[in-house]
């Protein structure tokens, strides 16, 4: 069976692409300051078309870089409750949960901190940036954030950052109404999470590409892998400091901030891919591996129901006891 996708991808736009004489329908959209695919098994253009509505619609509600999504309202209310849409209200309970869960490594009022490293705009679009109010701190308190069926409300100075979270979220969803539409399976690939569901391309499962974070472009099929992974549900979730990276006053800094310092963190990891049940659980659970000892996130990965693997900016790559179970 072919290897279908790494989990940090560098696919360009393109058209639909139908393979396996019409069992499986395949499409590289622009999205969430990346690129997104969405592979549907056993279905029609149709649910395509509908799969990639749902993730644009997601984007609308989520993104920073617009200020009338749910977030951006969220972030400008200055402590008043705003309504949003049901989906965005379910998505800050999860980054609450996802908090407690990784005893605060994953912390969405960062928000503050990330454009400080020089994350201000899009990638996609520079023209597109984030501005937050004068009251905007980091840390915020996420404790005092409430939601109360479709309204949230958050203290005053805290704002909110869906980011990668909302990258798994939005596979998920994807997911979920591809299935529901009737096909027998589904991949959404959204820059670097990946969920699927259902049935592969071959009906047997699906075989997933852990990116080799020092292959350079044009790398071949087997240099660009650093591992393989076999899963017949589930999600895989990989974040990196060397996809996000710029220069703030001469000095090189990357977007995943370490809570306890305000900056990007310091560490010898280059990147983290954790499989997990979800691709939100899988995204909240990679940012520990940046910030604790490795020996210590991928045991603790294991006590959580979730695998981990770990590459060293020497090339040494470090798994959980869980990974080998997924090869």
């Amino acid at each position: 069976m072919p290897v279908e996708h790494a989990s940090i991808s560098t696919v360009p736009p393109s058209g639909e692409l139908i393979v396996d004489g019409g069992r499986s329908v395949s499409r590289t959209e622009a999205l969430m300051g990346g690129h997104a695919t969405i592979t549907v098994v056993g279905g029609t253009t149709r649910v395509l078309d509908a799969a990639f509505a749902l993730a644009h619609q997601c984007e609308s509600l989520w993104s920073r870089f617009i200020p009338t999504s749910d977030i951006m309202r969220i972030n400008g209310a200055e402590g008043r409750p705003v309504r949003v849409d049901a989906r965005t209200a379910a998505l800050v309970e999860c980054m609450i949960e996802a908090h407690d869960l990784t005893g605060g490594t994953f912390d969405p009022t960062l928000l503050p901190d990330v454009i400080a490293s020089g994350y201000d705009s899009s990638v996609l679009d520079p023209t597109k940036r984030t501005v937050l109010p004068a009251s905007a701190t980091s840390p915020g308190r996420l404790t005092g954030v409430r939601v109360f069926a479709r309204e949230v409300q958050v203290p005053r100075g805290t704002t909110l950052d869906a980011g990668g979270i909302g990258k798994g979220a939005t596979a998920d969803a994807v997911c979920e109404l591809i299935l529901a539409e009737g096909a027998a399976g589904a991949m959404a690939e959204i820059g670097g999470d990946i969920t699927i569901t259902g049935d592969g391309p071959g009906g047997d499962g699906w075989r997933l590409g852990i990116e080799n974070p020092f292959a350079g472009p044009g790398a071949s099929p087997e240099d660009a892998h650093i591992d393989v992974v076999h899963l017949a549900e589930g999600a895989v979730a990989t974040s990196s400091v060397r996809k996000r990276v710029f220069s703030v006053d001469g000095i090189e800094r990357h977007h995943l901030v370490d809570p306890s310092t305000h900056r990007s963190a310091t560490t010898d990891v280059q990147t983290v891919s954790v499989i997990a049940s979800t691709g939100a659980r899988a995204e909240v659970l990679t940012k520990a591996g940046f910030l604790v000892g490795t020996n210590e996130y991928l045991d603790w990965l294991s006590t959580v129901g979730a695998a981990g693997f770990v590459v060293l900016a020497d090339g040494t790559c470090r798994e959980s006891a869980t990974w080998e179970e997924y090869r």
